[in-house]
């Protein structure tokens, strides 16, 4: 395994939850990273408590806005000089059931964020990492994307679509050696579960989780493995993590 200091590292969603702990712990080891997210109140707090402030950058980002996403990629590459890994993280989780019109707009939200982000991702990185022969384009999936259950359908459906989409990538780029990864966690302690609007799922949710004999994932848990993934060597491809609490069910 290589480590994954000095590499320049790219985090969208990177100022909260999975993110923010996994933008914080590869700054620690020694990685130069870029983070990106809607809210730059916690974007500048980011700056304040990461360990090494001179090899960490901020930059306000919308993932469904395709000129963001190169501009925080261009920014990576500006202040440190490449662009080694590109984590596509940010999304939303919006519940209810699929034949619901008025969730129509949530349905588009998480379209625009959790499959369009990723996309723009992908385009803003690769003829970069085309250019260098090198790269990892890496996205966080869900168990959601594994199992379908009722009143998440749409989501389970944009998480699935993450699979085949990095799947794609990865038959499509490995001979320009750019490598593909995903991180698939079960429930995890974030605020994530804000983005679920509908009080009565959102409620099941929480409590069946809580209820689990082991607890939730902490975020810390899920940047450890991301940087993991990071750390590998050049001929080394991690394609998927799955994982889960170990009292979930699902």
């Amino acid at each position: 395994m290589m480590p994954v200091k000095d590499k320049v590292v790219v985090i969208t969603g990177g100022s909260s939850g999975m993110g923010a702990a996994t933008a914080k712990l590869a700054n620690e080891r020694g990685a130069k990273v870029v983070i990106g997210s809607r809210n730059q109140a916690k974007l500048d707090e980011m700056l304040k408590t990461v360990a090494h402030p001179e090899n960490f950058a901020v930059q306000l980002t919308d993932v469904t806005k395709l000129t963001d996403v190169q501009s925080l990629v261009n920014l990576a590459v500006e202040k440190f000089g490449q662009l080694d890994v590109l984590y596509n993280n940010a999304g939303i989780m919006p519940q209810g059931m699929v034949a619901d019109a008025e969730k129509l707009d949530e349905w588009q939200a998480i379209l625009n964020t959790n499959i369009m982000g990723v996309l723009n991702g992908i385009s803003a990185a690769t003829p970069i990492m085309r250019k260098q022969g090198h790269g990892l384009i890496m996205a966080t999936d869900s168990v959601a994307g594994h199992v379908v259950y009722p009143g998440s359908a749409v989501y389970n459906g944009s998480k699935y679509a993450v699979r085949a989409i990095m799947e794609g990538l990865r038959q499509e780029e490995h001979q320009n050696g750019i490598k593909t990864g995903i991180v698939s966690p079960g429930a995890v302690d974030t605020n994530l579960y804000s983005t679920v609007h509908d009080e009565k799922i959102r409620k099941q949710m929480l409590e069946g989780n809580s209820a689990n004999k082991n607890g939730w994932l902490k975020s810390e848990d899920i940047a450890e493995i991301a940087v993991f993934m990071m750390s590998q060597p050049e001929n080394v491809d991690i394609n998927e993590v799955l994982v889960r609490p170990t009292g979930q069910p699902i």
